[in-house]
């Protein structure tokens, strides 16, 4: 790895580092400022909302709601530099303190959050990003002994 993509990848988890600091505030103005003007977000339900100003008001009613309480923890993050400019992350997660919905106690949740990240000058920003729940413990497990895919690589 080159020195500028060294210098890269920490400014990339600097956006993710960002991005749990802004929810644990339940600041949707500030979660929004790490995505891209035009941005694509999509949440665990499918929800999409484009742009930074769309992606801000779509969080507002949320932190003020159902992840009042909560609190994100990004436990895992892998980082792919695609071109000088272009980025993948993977950052798995995990939450406290939500509620579902419908109001109810949500248990601790685990996910995986996939971005594609742009830069522009020196900054970096969130182009796309896709938000999945993973399954509960043991069911990656059992699929991997079914055969092949742990990360099979060409």
């Amino acid at each position: 790895m080159t020195q500028a993509d060294q210098q890269s990848e920490i400014a990339l988890k600097s956006v993710i580092n960002g991005l749990v600091t802004a929810w644990n505030r339940h600041d949707a103005r500030a979660f929004a400022q790490h995505f891209a003007t035009n941005a694509d977000f999509t949440n665990v339900f499918g929800m999409r909302a484009k742009g930074r100003e769309a992606i801000a008001q779509f969080h507002t009613p949320i932190f003020d709601s159902m992840f009042r309480d909560s609190r994100l923890v990004a436990t895992e993050t892998t980082v792919r530099i695609l071109r000088p400019d272009v980025a993948a992350i993977d950052a798995r997660w995990e939450m406290t303190g939500a509620r579902d919905p419908h109001g109810n106690e949500w248990p601790m949740r685990k996910g995986l959050t996939n971005l594609v990240v742009t830069r522009e000058g020196a900054s970096w920003s969130v182009a796309i990003m896709h938000n999945m729940d993973l399954p509960r413990e043991g069911l990656a497990e059992a699929q991997q002994k079914l055969g092949p895919g742990k990360e099979a690589s060409a």
